[in-house]
């Protein structure tokens, strides 16, 4: 997930003139200079703050399902995750676009796949196998979970279910998640690179604002109490979260670096990082978001938009200013790594970890630090074995 950086030469100025004295503006009219998106190639690689809003967003999810108590709205840390992925995954694409005027689907989709897939099967496997061989309860008939966690339909299952969630899909519930944002990974491509060749660069980002406002409205039509699974696993449902982010990318590749208004988005983004960061927390400590509450008319209709909003600021202020304190924070070396290598291997693999230790017999009190543990543990052998030696094939 980096961008690579524009080369320079000597002679980079005169050349510039030419081009945009010579070259024809495309039909789209998106013109020269990125095609409408001058700075989809700022910057040369990964941005080391959002590595470590990672590995916070997927500690806090993991303390969550372990002790919710504390922490009832800890499930906003997958709110963080839809909105950074919808940031990233366009970011990548809007820059390929730039530099060579197409997006590789091909080649795309590939990279997820080797990014995802292969460790996915991997956890379910194991989970599958575990359920076959040992009496373990909370393992019992996980082979059905694990073959619906990979071919990635357990969200859409959980979202049919208008009642309690069945025991078809919990031993790896948590995968929900991972539907959504593959199921968007699908979808998104096809849909922008329809927009980047059909309108103007100004225009792809106002219909990417208009798509952010469709699931909210068909939030507010869906709402009732029964509805709420259906809302809350639904790709439909949840596309504004990660659209927001896209729409993020969009924006700052679309604004120049002497533009006046990066200036001042810049200005503002560094300003509410902080602020935005503790309402999340906030969110996380006294909100109960899965559960009944009184929160759920609001949660389930405008929330997920405003946990968005949020999680946009903070990703705005962490790539704009890397000086910031939250960004030095975020930044640094063992979170950022931890963010950067860990993170997927520690959200797969933490679920089922977590089962098997309270199946042999682990105590409340020592959940926790020994699941963190173990969790890290597995996250870095399905990291050296599996991820990254496909990733380097890839």
């Amino acid at each position: 997930m980096s961008t690579s950086s524009l080369p320079t030469t000597p002679d980079s100025a005169t050349a510039k003139t030419v081009t945009e004295a010579t070259e024809p503006r495309r039909r789209s009219g998106t013109g020269v200079g990125g095609r409408g998106f001058p700075s989809a190639l700022r910057g040369g690689g990964r941005v080391a703050g959002l590595d470590g809003l990672r590995t916070v967003a997927v500690v806090l999810v993991i303390a969550y399902h372990v002790a919710p108590g504390p922490l009832p709205g800890g499930s906003v840390a997958v709110d963080v995750f839809f909105t950074l992925s919808g940031f990233v995954i366009t970011r990548l694409l809007i820059a390929e676009y730039a530099r060579t005027g197409r997006i590789g689907l091909g080649r795309f989709y590939r990279r997820r796949w080797l990014r995802l897939g292969p460790a996915l099967l991997v956890m379910c496997a194991v989970t599958a196998l575990l359920s076959l061989t040992l009496p373990l309860p909370l393992f019992d008939g996980a082979w059905t979970a694990a073959a619906l966690a990979a071919v990635s339909v357990v969200n859409l299952v959980r979202a049919g279910e208008a009642g309690p969630y069945s025991d078809l899909t919990a031993p790896l519930s948590h995968t929900w998640s991972l539907g959504v944002e593959e199921q968007f990974y699908l979808a998104w491509p096809l849909l922008l690179l329809f927009l980047l060749r059909r309108t103007s660069a100004r225009k792809v980002l106002a219909w990417v604002a208009a798509l952010c406002v469709l699931p909210l409205l068909w939030r507010l039509a869906l709402w009732d109490p029964t509805a709420a699974h259906r809302i809350y696993n639904g790709p439909d449902t949840r596309a504004d979260q990660l659209l927001i982010g896209a729409l993020l990318a969009v924006l700052l590749a679309r604004l120049r670096a002497d533009d006046p208004r990066l200036a001042l988005l810049r200005r503002w983004a560094g300003r509410l990082c902080w602020p935005a960061l503790a309402l999340l927390g906030l969110i996380a400590w006294q909100i109960p978001i899965a559960g009944a509450s009184a929160w759920n008319p609001f949660w389930y209709t405008a929330g997920f938009m405003v946990a968005a909003l949020l999680s946009a600021t903070v990703v705005a202020g962490l790539d704009l200013v890397p000086g910031s304190w939250p960004s030095r924070l975020l930044s640094i070396g063992a979170l950022a790594w931890v963010g950067r290598n860990l993170s997927y291997g520690m959200y797969l693999w933490h679920y089922p970890v977590i089962r098997l230790l309270s199946d042999l017999g682990v105590t409340d009190d020592q959940l926790l630090p020994m699941g963190m543990v173990a969790t890290v543990a597995v996250a870095l052998v399905s990291y050296a074995l599996v991820e990254r030696p496909l990733l380097r094939r890839g």
